[in-house]
């Protein structure tokens, strides 16, 4: 039998979905199967509206290898496992003879443990485990929450926390799951044939396809121990998170209330002496904790330095001597141990890595108003890892809205630990990039302005010219604004400021989830959303509830970024320029993700609004202006008023 034509199997599976073929998705088919061909590499931009889910899926389907999807957001690998993959499975079947399986798996955490649900969570000052549905009040928010989880328990399938709907409490699902370091084990735990998370692994193992996260993606390069099942093909959806996701997973923290639960933990599973060291320990580091200012540390003080030293050797003591003991007087007692171990691990090895000092590693204090000090430790750079860890073994493929930043992948390459494009080194990986481009008419359909007249945003206080600025916009908009702020202050005072001066609504995030507000937004047309970093990436409203997109400043890093700054320096001190890699490019990831929000459907019109006349008027602009869609340009007041006066009443012609 002939093979069937890639041309063929995406024209039946775009048709299944009830799409349309666009070239931009044929020439990413047509790269992804090349790529997986000859075992090599590509990052592919694919604007918005390309269906970049089916031009990266229907090729690696046809090959035939197995294939890991590893994306950032839960409503990509819902919409991947309960549409696309389906319908794509089905159309394709009659071209392929087979049909190829499919599963989703995420970190232990995700999964209801059930052994936990049972058996009882370990409590920090009593011995044994209690039952956490007995402790809680049923009338409590966090009682009836668990009551719901113990009735789902009986009726779902899967486990997964992201199946239950209306979700639960951060603090409630912690009652019953638990991490990787915590679990007993499928073969010790007297629930490990129904497991749920166990389940979720056996599934993966058999499927063709295995759609998980970049966190997981992560926790599999940086751990050694395999979590994902071996694969031949990697494909990295909204890959421009990647980056962010594994410096997350890299990084480790401590916290005198961490430690402080460790140290219960272990005490009744230790000799008093044991324990002691681990309780003298933990009360030195909350005393040098409670002094801790936030910023860098460049060096490790020495106070801190032998505080963390004692927690290092304590914890090293407890957990050789929690290995050696067995006390049959405590309820569960494996669990209690396992849980116990996990949380002395936990702060052994930080405290340890931290004490190593590593040069590749970034040290930190934050400081929160409820929670007090905590201590940070994250990698410098993420990019030798990704290198030595990502592209071995296998052909990865990474796509998203946004690779291209000023103009080419060369600064997300380096992120991720590539040369070059076209650089050829001993142990670079060999990649290629490609813009399928868009299928919208972005000069046509959007407006990018620049509010040049504004005066230049300082680090503090209330700019009264933005201000008349937002609001004239808005009125000349009818409202349909979604307003991306760079910091979460600066978001409540253009509200509050606004429904004091405006008729629109004004919804803020924070003041409800983020579900419900983003679906308010897309009701009314009149209304206006205010909001921070996750409205940037996270808003899907084609039509016309959202016409005016403004952002209030240019977002580079914080400046006492601990990171971003440290980052920077060494670009610095190895010849480079710090602000166009670290902070420019930070920049112009999220600006291009925000402008994105625009225009979501080919009939959509409207502005983007920029109201930091540094992108008209400083050296970086043109670079940050290059990431955004090639929208129209202006910085003429005027016109822009008229334009969305204009579009504003075109949508009320049309009664929206």
């Amino acid at each position: 039998m002939t093979k069937p034509s890639l041309p063929d199997l995406l024209h039946a599976a775009v048709s299944a979905v009830g799409g349309t073929e666009r070239p931009g998705q044929v020439a990413m088919a047509e790269a992804v199967a090349e790529a997986i061909d000859d075992n090599t590499h590509r990052l592919i931009q694919a604007g918005t509206g390309t269906g970049k889910s089916l031009g990266y899926l229907v090729p690696a389907l046809a090959h035939g290898e197995r294939v890991v999807v590893a994306t950032a957001t839960l409503a990509l690998q819902r919409q991947l496992v309960e549409r696309d993959l389906p319908r794509t499975v089905d159309a394709l079947h009659p071209q392929l003879r087979r049909r190829p399986q499919f599963a989703m798996l995420k970190g232990r955490s995700n999964y209801l443990c059930l052994h936990r649900l049972h058996e009882g969570a370990p409590q920090d000052e009593e011995e044994g485990l209690f039952d956490q549905f007995e402790a809680a009040a049923p009338t409590s928010k966090l009682g009836q929450d668990l009551l719901r989880l113990r009735d789902w328990a009986d009726e779902t399938e899967t486990g997964d926390r992201d199946d239950l709907t209306p979700g639960v409490s951060d603090k409630a699902w912690a009652q019953i799951s638990v991490s990787s370091r915590e679990c007993l084990g499928a073969t010790k735990c007297a629930y490990g044939a129904e497991c749920f998370a166990e389940a979720a692994r056996e599934r993966a193992k058999l499927a063709d396809v295995v759609v998980t996260n970049h966190a997981l993606l992560a926790i599999d390069a940086i751990e050694g121990a395999p979590v994902l099942p071996q694969h031949e093909v990697l494909i990295v959806d909204e890959a421009h998170e990647l980056v962010s996701r594994v410096t997350g997973v890299a990084t480790g923290e401590l916290t005198p209330g961490q430690v402080n639960r460790a140290v219960k933990r272990a005490a009744k599973l230790v000799d008093e002496k044991t324990a002691d060291s681990l309780q003298t320990a933990s009360e030195s580091f909350e005393r040098v904790m409670e002094l801790a200012l936030p910023g860098r540390l460049e060096e490790l003080p020495e106070d801190l330095g032998y505080a963390l030293a004692a927690l290092r050797d304590a914890a090293r003591n407890v957990i050789s001597a929690i290995g050696a003991t067995r006390d049959k007087s405590v309820h569960d007692e494996d669990a209690v141990r396992k849980q116990a171990l996990a949380a002395v691990e936990s702060v052994h090895g930080v405290a340890e890595r931290i004490l190593l000092g590593s040069e590749y590693d970034v040290l930190w204090y934050e400081r929160h108003d409820r929670f007090g000090a905590t201590l940070r430790v994250a990698p410098l750079s993420v990019s030798g890892l990704l290198r030595e860890k990502l592209f071995e073994d296998r052909s990865v493929v990474l796509t998203s809205a946004t690779l291209k930043l000023g103009g080419d992948f060369n600064g997300v390459a380096a992120s991720l630990g590539l040369s070059a494009e076209g650089v050829e080194g001993e142990d670079a990986p060999v990649w290629k990039g490609l813009d399928v481009g868009s299928p919208f008419d972005y000069p046509k359909q959007g407006i990018l302005y620049v509010a040049k007249h504004l005066a230049t945003p300082g680090r503090e206080g209330t700019r009264g010219d933005m201000m008349d600025e937002l609001a004239e916009l808005i009125e000349a908009a009818g409202g349909r604004t979604l307003g991306l702020f760079s910091s979460m202050r600066g978001a409540k005072a253009a509200a509050e400021e606004l429904r004091g001066r405006l008729d629109h609504p004004i919804l803020l995030q924070g003041e409800e989830t983020l579900g419900e507000l983003i679906k308010a937004f897309a009701a009314d047309p009149k209304t206006c959303l205010f909001g921070t970093l996750s409205l940037w990436q996270g808003v899907d409203v084609p039509g016309p509830s959202c016409q005016l997109v403004i952002m209030d400043r240019i977002p580079f890093p914080r400046p006492d970024d601990p990171l971003m700054s440290a980052r920077q320096k060494s670009v610095e001190e190895h010849g480079g320029n710090g602000f166009m890699a670290v902070a420019a490019t930070h920049a112009a990831l999220l600006m291009a993700q925000g402008a994105g929000r625009l225009v979501r459907a080919s009939g959509d019109r409207g502005v983007v609004a920029v109201l930091d006349p540094r992108l008209a008027t400083a050296r970086y602009g043109s670079f940050l202006r290059a990431t955004l869609p090639d929208f129209w340009y202006t910085t003429d007041r005027n016109q822009v008023r008229r334009s969305l006066a204009a579009i504003d009443a075109a949508a009320q012609a049309d009664g929206k």
